[in-house]
């Protein structure tokens, strides 16, 4: 049994456990058990040590170095726990694994030591001024907008889980003063006669390679760039997509042959109708053999769909093959750079992402109604009125703009001739 001795009052014990020689002291301090080595033999400095240490606690209690409240750390690490398992098969795991990123790489390096009492308005605008200047010192220039909004959406997270387990009361002010609303801008999209640039070039490129052992690249370029307008789907749909996923159907409402695509991203599976636009590449997709280094991964390690012996055979896709296994996005680059289409008038970059906004604003522009086209492409009505219909000439009606209304017509004041006889009348 360990010798024990209470000093200050009972606030402090000083003890030995039976296989150690060194004395020990303990105290229940601001609300938590705390304990320490005195690392001395002698009951007497051990108390003495024992002494200067309860009374060092309190004065780093006076100070605010020992927080009697729950730290942001703590609140992190519940948050993140909570997240990672509550999440699964809600969001994707890049998602998941970018907050954990973001909470530990910037916001508890920051907050960390913090209570959760101590983290206001005013703290969370250091911490944007702190994320500026470290950027700039580190890479030359300030963090992207969105970079700092989905850091700000993790603090308010892990802020809403202390909440949620009674650690704080409410939430600080997040808002970003000094900053007025951004203002609205389209995305970068290919005009009617720059989609008509583009796909001429890539179908020049797929027939007439620069060099032919890049042709079968060249030709998957080109079915995407036709695909993907035709369709509006997400670049990371598109790269999803099975062969399975995909079905060749007459549509009765328009008389049209279609395709059917049933698709995952990331707001799950959803499904889409493609325009007539869409039929004939798909068809040749189908159609087209693949080279073995077709089912390579970024590392250029063979697909299970390869030949064992690694030999260079061609074959037709099977139905669980990806229609886009590979994105050619240098080559894609490259022709847009030869077209000059790379940025649009603004100095935005054009991307495999603007094949989907030209989809939306061709679709706007020839009178689609707007909520079929956000069912179509798995968004909200308000994204596109926000980043699309904004900007399309063609949902302005000139004819309901421009009404003038009828002026009424003046009255004309009778002329002295005639009140002169309307007297004359009356008096006889």
């Amino acid at each position: 049994m360990a010798e024990q001795y209470d000093i200050l009052g009972g606030k402090v014990h000083v003890y030995k456990r039976p296989n150690s020689s060194h004395w020990q002291c303990s105290s229940y301090f601001a609300g938590k058990n705390r304990r320490t080595s005195t690392k001395e033999d002698s009951i007497s400095k051990a108390k003495e040590i024992a002494e200067d240490w309860y009374l060092q606690l309190r004065g780093k209690l006076r100070s605010g170095e020992i927080k009697t409240e729950k730290t942001f750390r703590e609140a992190s690490e519940l948050f993140l726990r909570e997240y990672d398992i509550i999440t699964q098969g809600q969001r994707s795991k890049v998602y998941v694994e970018g907050q954990q990123r973001r909470s530990q790489g910037h916001l508890v390096p920051f907050f960390g030591h913090f209570g959760l009492s101590e983290i206001t308005a005013g703290k969370i605008q250091d911490y944007r001024i702190h994320r500026h200047e470290e950027a700039v010192a580190k890479h030359g220039k300030p963090p992207a907008h969105n970079t700092m909004h989905q850091e700000i959406v993790a603090l308010r997270q892990t802020l809403k889980t202390a909440i949620r387990h009674g650690w704080i009361d409410h939430l600080p002010d997040l808002s970003e003063p000094y900053r007025s609303s951004p203002k609205i801008s389209h995305r970068a999209w290919f005009s009617p006669e720059e989609y008509k640039k583009l796909y001429e070039a890539t179908r020049k490129r797929a027939h007439e390679p620069k060099q032919a052992r890049f042709k079968w690249e060249c030709e998957q370029l080109h079915d995407y760039v036709l695909f993907s307008a035709n369709t509006g789907l997400r670049p990371d749909e598109a790269r999803r997509l099975q062969f399975r996923d995909v079905t060749i159907v007459e549509d009765d409402a328009s008389g049209q042959t279609i395709l059917e695509i049933e698709v995952r991203g990331k707001r799950g599976v959803g499904y889409c109708k493609s325009m007539n636009g869409a039929v004939r590449p798909f068809e040749r997709l189908k159609a087209r053999l693949r080279p073995p280094r077709a089912y390579e991964d970024g590392r250029g390690e063979k697909g299970p769909n390869t030949m064992n012996n690694g030999s260079e055979k061609w074959c037709l896709p099977q139905p669980t093959d990806l229609i886009f296994p590979k994105w050619q996005r240098e080559l894609f680059k490259t022709i847009l750079d030869e077209e000059n289409l790379r940025f649009d008038r603004e100095g935005r970059p054009r991307t495999a992402y603007s094949l989907r906004h030209t989809y939306i604003c061709l679709r706007l522009m020839e009178g689609a109604d707007i909520y079929q086209i956000a069912k179509n492409c798995r968004t909200s009505v308000e994204m596109i009125e926000k980043y699309y219909a904004s900007h399309i000439k063609t949902n302005l009606d000139a004819a309901a703009i421009n009404i003038m209304r009828a002026k009424p017509k003046k009255k004309q004041k009778p002329s002295d001739h005639s009140r002169s006889t309307r007297t004359s009348d009356t008096g006889d």
